[in-house]
Parts: C-alpha cells; structure tokens; sequence
C-alpha cells in the first residue's frame, strides 16, 4: 500500500498526495459502517486500482493527532488567526475566540495582522500590546512587504496550518504571495458593509513548494464557545492563568470579586485591558448559554 495525505475531498472522492502523485479515491464501505468519514488532512494508506495508477482506494486511516469541526480537517498542527489591521478593523473578540479554539484543539496559534502597509508603528505598537504575557507569537504581514511573507514562509515551512479568520482580511491574497502558483480568487470588501465577500467555499490543502500544507477556509465572522465552563475559561487565558495563581480565592472567576489579583494585573499593565474586557463578555456569554 501507499501512503500519502488528503488534501481535498469532493463528493465521495478523495485526493490524495502521495508525494509522487495525486491519486483520486474512494474511501471503502468499511469506514461508513463504523460511521468514520475520512477528513481533508487525514495521513491514509490507498491501494492503487490495476486500470489506473491514477485511481485508488483508501484502505487505512491513520490515528489523528487532533480533529478540528470547523473546519473539518485533521491532524493540524497550527491555526495562522488572519485579521487586517484596517478595512475592515479586527475584532479582538472574534479574535480571542479564535484563540480559545486552537487552545481547546492542542494547536499552536499565530497571530497575523495582515495589510500591515495600512499601518503605522504606533497601531503595530498598540495591536502587539494586547497579547502581553500571552506567548502568543504576533507578526504583521502584507502582499507587498517581501520581507514579512519570507518570515510567514518560515513559520509554515514543514507544518500543516490553517488559515482562519473572517473574509476580506486577506487570506487568499496572502497565500497568492506565499506561493504565486496558488492563483487563489480573492475578494474585495464590500464599503458598504466593510465585510470581505467570501472567495473560499470548502476546506482544501495547498502543498508549499518549501515544505508543508496550508488550509484555507471558508471565511466567517462569528464563532460560538462550545463546552466551555464560566470556571474554565480562564484556563484558555494564559495571562490570566500565570498570575491567578496569587489570587486569595480558589474559585475566583476574576469578574466581581474584591481584592482579585488579575484586576491589578489589569491596572498594572500585565494584562490588556481589551483582553480582559473580552474574558468578561465571553464569561456573561458562558452564563447566558446555562440560562436555557
């Protein structure tokens, strides 16, 4: 047999990249008797058909790593979190929810502030600020900045990554900069509304001449916490949980309590006050959710 990965699924089929070939299959009938439904980025084992080298069927998933819903890929190993830094301005919100989500799947986040032509060293300065003592990494791309393309080429070389974030921010035109060949549709955002219009319709793979995948996704502008206790979130705050250790409460959730120590984080300049903002509005959403 031979191993390859899946970089596209359409219809039943399946494209796999063998490394010398793509080869179009068709999963076999055992995988949907155990309800198992093969995904973009699964690492499989085919068995060639004996009329066309070309054609093959999938006779063996490999263990996933990870598995994510939206989008439905597996085996990720970074989530790239795409806002602008202008037309249309991030929402941090969006943003830390994004965050949350490559926190709860075990992947590594990275943050790009994309159109970085748009700003200058003081909106860098202030957008970077926010995630102090986060660890996340923070860059700032654009298609015409070589120099910031080269150190996104290095973040992805050797990894398979997804793209995320809402439409108009970029993505495609990124990924066109990153790899010409790529020739992916990009869309113009709507003045009106200050929404990009949506140029991705399914999760696909794209092979990096220099080593790696890269998953662009269907853009969206909301994402909805899932599972997540109002006592657990601070858990997917990393600046929120390196200094709530000192906090006289056990089970102090940071909101209302007096005397909380990550309030005078907050004041103190260790923690964003728009990430802290945020943490509040999420934990309000978390309550709301357990009222119904």
């Amino acid at each position: 047999m031979i191993e390859g990965i899946i970089i596209r699924g359409v219809g039943g089929n399946y494209y796999v990249d063998t490394g010398d070939n793509l080869v179009e299959c068709r999963a076999r009938g055992l995988f949907r008797l155990k309800n198992i439904k093969p995904l973009v980025g699964d690492r499989v084992f085919i068995r060639l058909t004996e009329e066309d080298e070309n054609a093959g069927y999938i006779e063996e998933i490999v263990e996933r790593t990870n598995e994510m819903v939206r989008p439905p890929v597996a085996n990720i190993q970074q989530l790239m979190i795409f806002f602008s830094v202008m037309n249309p301005e991030p929402s941090f919100l969006l943003l830390d929810k994004l965050l949350i989500a490559a926190e709860t799947n075990g992947l590594k986040p990275v943050i790009c502030f994309n159109k970085s032509d748009l700003a200058d060293d003081r909106l860098k300065k202030k957008y970077s600020s926010i995630f102090v003592n986060t660890g996340y990494k923070v860059i700032f791309t654009s298609m015409h900045d070589e120099g910031s393309i080269n150190e996104l080429k290095d973040i992805l070389k050797d990894k398979l990554s997804v793209f995320s974030g809402p439409s108009g921010v970029g993505k495609s035109s990124v990924m066109n900069a990153v790899q010409p060949d790529f020739q992916l549709k990009t869309g113009e955002v709507s003045d009106k509304l200050k929404r990009g219009k949506h140029t991705t319709r399914h999760a696909e793979i794209y092979k990096l001449h220099f080593g790696g995948y890269v998953v662009d996704t269907p853009g969206f502008s909301s994402f909805e916490l899932d599972g997540i206790s109002e006592f657990q979130l601070r858990e997917y705050y990393p600046e929120i949980k390196k200094f709530d250790e000192g906090c006289r409460f056990a089970d102090c959730v940071h909101s209302k309590e007096p005397g909380c120590v990550i309030k005078d984080a907050v004041n103190d300049g260790k923690i964003s006050p728009v990430r802290y903002n945020n943490y509040l509005r999420l934990l309000e959403e978390i309550r709301s959710i357990k009222l119904y």
